[in-house]
């Protein structure tokens, strides 16, 4: 994607949420999107031509973060056919969801109907992400641990639990996590390993690069790091954007969280800011190529509590 084709102006606001929205995900393909918040729903949109087709309830407080699962291609209704394109033909059947309640939700997006409720954290779920094969979601909380669920299972006991993390990222055999004591560690699941890279900053965010290289990790001093996954070398630092929440005398974590990807061809990094604009950075010079004012600051938005 060339700087010309990033996006620099607002095209559609989605209007129902009687609250702030938290979290908002498109799928696959770029042709619907999800999204949850602080009135403890989840909706879904055609965001291009502006239209809500579902709402989701059953979350007791706000639901933080969602993804979606990619699978075998199904149909929303008749009208509505997602689909993507990364192995084969690809699908959103089921979703999970997070937040207050201190529980992960695995839903069916078709019938609106909660599959399961896994159950274990002790304190607020901020994060959530499917393995590839949509076989296990994986959630991270303010208590400060990952727990692993098998969504085949009836069970709503965690397949595996980690500490001390509050981020989470996932590849065919590793769970990539981040936390504030400023690590983000990698655990490879088929031979037991744990790799450790130290950025001397809390973590509120980690993404890989498309091509599986790299780790994007946000800052709470206000910086984007790029790492080497293979050798844990720092390859870029990108700033210009507000990322910092500080709490007495100490880092904390526990207000909300500043996402943070690369573009899909991996030529720009891309993160929101506190201020409310949308920053894009070359991603070898780490010069900014775009911002824009794209929602009111997080202040004005009383998304802190």
């Amino acid at each position: 994607m060339s700087v010309a084709g990033l996006p620099k102006n607002e095209a559609n606001v989605l209007r129902g949420h009687e609250g702030a929205v938290l979290t908002a995900r498109f799928n696959g393909d770029g042709n619907y999107c999800l999204s949850c918040g602080k009135d403890r729903t989840i909706r879904l949109w055609n965001p291009h031509r502006g239209i809500h087709i579902k709402t989701y309830k059953s979350h007791g407080r706000k639901v933080s973060n969602l993804r979606v699962m990619l699978n075998i291609l199904v149909e929303l209704r008749p009208s509505i056919c997602v689909r993507n394109k990364v192995r084969g033909q690809l699908d959103n059947s089921k979703l999970c969801s997070c937040g207050g309640d201190q529980q992960v939700f695995y839903w069916d997006v078709t019938t609106g109907r909660v599959i399961r409720k896994f159950r274990g954290h002790d304190s607020e779920v901020n994060a959530v992400k499917f393995n590839e094969y949509a076989s296990v979601v994986v959630s991270a909380g303010y208590d400060r641990s990952l727990r692993a669920w098998d969504c085949r299972s009836h069970s709503t006991e965690p397949i595996q639990s980690l500490t001390h993390f509050q981020t989470v990222c996932l590849t065919k055999s590793e769970i990539l996590a981040g936390t504030i004591d400023g690590t983000v560690r990698t655990f490879d699941i088929q031979i037991g390993r744990e790799l450790s890279d130290d950025l001397g900053q809390p973590v509120n965010c980690i993404s890989m690069s498309n091509d599986a290289n790299c780790i994007l990790a946000s800052c709470l001093d206000s910086t984007l790091r790029l790492l080497d996954r293979s050798t844990g070398e720092l390859l870029q630092e990108y700033k210009g954007h507000t990322s910092k929440y500080f709490s007495g005398s100490k880092w904390s974590l526990k207000s909300y969280k500043m996402d943070c990807c690369l573009t899909n061809t991996d030529a720009h990094v891309t993160s929101g800011s506190e201020d409310g604009f949308i920053f894009f950075w070359d991603l070898v010079d780490s010069s900014v190529v775009s911002s824009f004012k794209a929602y009111a600051s997080v202040d004005q938005k009383h998304i802190l509590e």
